[in-house]
């Protein structure tokens, strides 16, 4: 009867850790003692060192993070770049004019002296991390609030960062994890001169539009193509036309054999921010006063946004990157608020709580974490209407211009003005490269409307006090602010280039003073950034009971979650190919994946989302799929994983078992929304680009084949 015990015992702890195997977001340095032999079992056939080494090239040194908020591969010798569309939308429509519509057509460079440089654009190669935790937490007491202990580990970052970038070649970063318990440092080495190589037309790369975002199935080309340059000796070198290809330390082979259900999968990436650890009110406050506020603020601004871009080609290449922006954290808000309340995570997380505090009570615990709980909730329940307050202002200051503009440029201003004429001489050009950029790309019309709409939606819908030009005109109009943003546009000096750049002749203190944009503006961002002094203690107690209750989950064990939150450092996530239940809108022979034919089957002549080029429909017809059709001769595009990801993943490799390249990451789905804060092993997938597609779009559909040729393909 023991041995019976036993053994379903043993069942049941490898069955639990087989539920939980594909969950967690993993530093690389941590891969051997954490879960190498989890990896292993599931078919990784790489070393931790393969994965991850200082002195000896890795699978490391082929990811790169992509002008700072996604995440890329090297795949070539000579610098190539795969990133997702969206992730290279910027770029790309920067480089686009309504003549050389790059976005609209497709771009594919013939040589390297075709290949396009967008006015900023980087990418960050991870160097080497380690822990410091000792080290910073030893310049902390028990007695220093939240301010004066964020004060000595700001002096101590400030100390480990200027050690380790080596007289400036690197780029240092201390990072805060599991909520201000453990700290690391990062080193980094950033390339500038970053050149666009080839894209799909839009109609490909973001084929299904917002209809189709975070939906499955999915049949979107969603990837481009960049080229790192540096000097001749291969370090970071600012834009030159004798700057040449990096000569990459590794890039990643890719295999094109495809994919099968239960294949390995691992992502190495930059994720942006997960809030696993969240208390319960956290939660709760997100869900009915964050989320709903920001949803509301998204659509206004998208509407209107719309509604000039439809009018004008040129005006659709000049917000087609913002809108797209706005357009994609508004239906992931949304997602995220019917499943945090179809899952119940509030009301899990308080179960959790239930426990740490019977925990917390114990003789040996009440001292440090007796009194955690209580101060998070009062915390939460103090800033619920302001955290609606604070979403509502920040959809205005993320989708208007005007907004936040007057602000950033009048602080600058005011500098320039109370300088004396020598000063004022040596701070113009960066004064004037200010207003350049500043003032680069706009429509008048739409910004005004923008702010009219979002100043009155802000005015009426918010419990929390306004700033006072706000709640004044306001009040006396209805909360219709179109007199009020007509009239500060005709007086102030912010409402163009022309006006700006004559007041930089004759600066006059009392005219930027009384500037009614910039006040407004000034107002706007005083007004987020507020803390009243109602809120300072409980503030305090909050962020320190924060880090007390993870500490003491961790320590109680009463928490399964055994890694820190994503918050855009390198991390490695693992699992499997892994389908959805049967879906009848999939016409793949398993729901894992989605084929070319099921795309053309979606078609829809002169839509937005669902329209595509001719070309490619005769593509379809000659079903020319050359080497990158699948064993039942069709074409691949999209398939599914279970890996743990989250915004900065864009654009990350999917890699197997031997390290090569099977795909690019570049969304999730909506039945997992709640993943940033709870991961659904039921549930949760990441959709990935398929590598076959990407390369049949490349070869075969555009005639780059030169592009192919620079590639390690296997089987070749």
């Amino acid at each position: 009867m023991k041995r019976i015990y036993i053994t379903i015992f043993a069942f049941l702890i490898s069955f639990s850790t087989a539920i939980h195997a594909n969950e967690g977001m993993w530093f690389l340095m941590h891969i051997e003692r954490l879960i190498d032999r989890d990896m292993q079992k599931m078919g990784l056939q790489l070393s931790a060192e393969e994965i991850y080494s200082i002195n000896n090239q890795s699978l490391k040194d082929a990811i790169v993070q992509f002008n700072g908020g996604c995440t890329a591969s090297i795949i070539s010798g000579s610098g190539l770049v795969l990133t997702n569309h969206h992730c290279g939308y910027n770029a790309i429509a920067e480089l686009s004019t309504a003549e050389q519509n790059h976005l609209k057509n497709g771009f594919w460079a013939g040589s390297l002296q075709q290949e396009l440089k967008p006015e900023s654009l980087y990418v960050r190669f991870f160097v080497r991390m380690d822990d410091v935790t000792k080290r910073i937490l030893a310049q902390v007491n028990d007695g220093m609030n939240e301010k004066e202990r964020e004060a000595a580990i700001n002096r101590e970052i400030s100390k480990i960062e200027q050690e380790n970038n080596e007289g400036g070649k690197y780029t240092v970063s201390v990072r805060s994890f599991f909520q201000g318990n453990e700290f690391y440092y990062f080193v980094y080495e950033d390339y500038t001169d970053v050149r666009l190589v080839g894209t799909p037309p839009e109609s490909v790369g973001k084929y299904g539009g917002d209809t189709d975002n975070w939906e499955w199935p999915r049949h979107t080309g969603d990837f481009s193509l960049f080229r790192v340059y540096g000097d001749n000796d291969g370090n970071p070198a600012e834009y030159s036309e004798s700057n040449v290809p990096l000569k990459a330390k590794y890039h990643l082979p890719i295999n094109i054999d495809g994919v099968e259900e239960n294949d390995f999968a691992m992502i190495l990436g930059y994720p942006g921010r997960t809030n696993r650890w969240m208390p319960a009110e956290g939660i709760e406050q997100n869900v009915n006063y964050a989320y709903p506020a920001w949803v509301e603020g998204s659509k206004l601004s998208m509407d209107v946004m719309k509604k000039y871009m439809d009018q004008d080609e040129s005006i659709n290449l000049m917000y087609a990157s913002s809108y797209a922006r706005i357009a994609n954290y508004w239906k992931n808000r949304q997602g995220m608020i019917d499943a945090l309340t179809e899952h119940k995570t509030a009301e899990a997380k308080r179960k959790t709580e239930a426990k740490f505090q019977k925990w917390a009570n114990q003789k040996a615990n009440q001292a440090t974490y007796g009194k955690v709980i209580e101060n998070i909730n009062k915390y939460y329940a103090l800033t619920n209407e302001k955290a609606k307050h604070n979403n509502y202002l920040l959809g205005m200051l993320r989708s208007s211009k005007f907004s936040i503009l007057p602000y950033r440029l009048g602080r600058n201003l005011e500098q320039f003005v109370a300088a004396n004429d020598a000063k004022r001489k040596e701070v113009l050009p960066r004064i004037q490269a200010l207003i350049d950029n500043s003032y680069k790309e706009y429509h008048l019309p739409l910004e005004k409307e923008v702010l009219v709409k979002q100043l009155g939606l802000y005015a009426s819908k918010s419990n929390y006090q306004l700033p006072e030009l706000v709640s004044e005109i306001g009040s006396k109009n209805n909360n219709d602010f179109t007199q009020y943003v007509d009239a500060i546009f005709e007086l102030s000096i912010f409402a163009s280039k022309a006006r700006i750049e004559a007041f930089i002749k004759y600066p006059n203190q009392a005219l930027l003073e009384n500037d009614p944009l910039y006040q407004l503006s000034t107002q706007l961002l005083n007004k987020y950034r507020e803390t009243p002094e109602s809120l300072v203690k409980p503030e305090n107690d909050f962020e320190a009971s924060y880090r007390l209750l993870v500490a003491g989950l961790r320590e109680s064990g009463l928490s399964q979650v055994e890694y820190p939150d994503a918050n855009s450092t390198l991390r490695l996530t693992y699992g499997k190919v892994r389908a959805l239940p049967e879906d009848k809108r999939n016409d793949a022979d398993e729901n894992n994946y989605t084929t070319l034919k099921g795309m053309i089957a979606k078609y829809k002549p002169n839509d937005d989302e669902f329209d595509l080029p001719k070309d490619m429909l005769e593509a379809f017809k000659e079903k020319d799929y050359g080497r990158y059709a699948n064993d039942k001769g069709q074409l691949p595009v999209n398939f599914l994983t279970d890996n743990d990801i989250t915004g900065g993943n864009s654009g990350s490799p999917v890699i197997n078992g031997k390290g090569e390249l099977i795909g690019l990451a570049f969304d999730g789905n909506i039945e997992a929304m709640a993943g940033d804060v709870i991961f659904d092993t039921k549930l949760q997938r990441t959709i990935n680009v398929d590598i076959r597609y990407v390369l049949w779009l490349i070869d075969k559909y555009s005639k780059a084949k030169h592009i192919v040729d620079e590639l390690t393909i296997v089987p070749n």
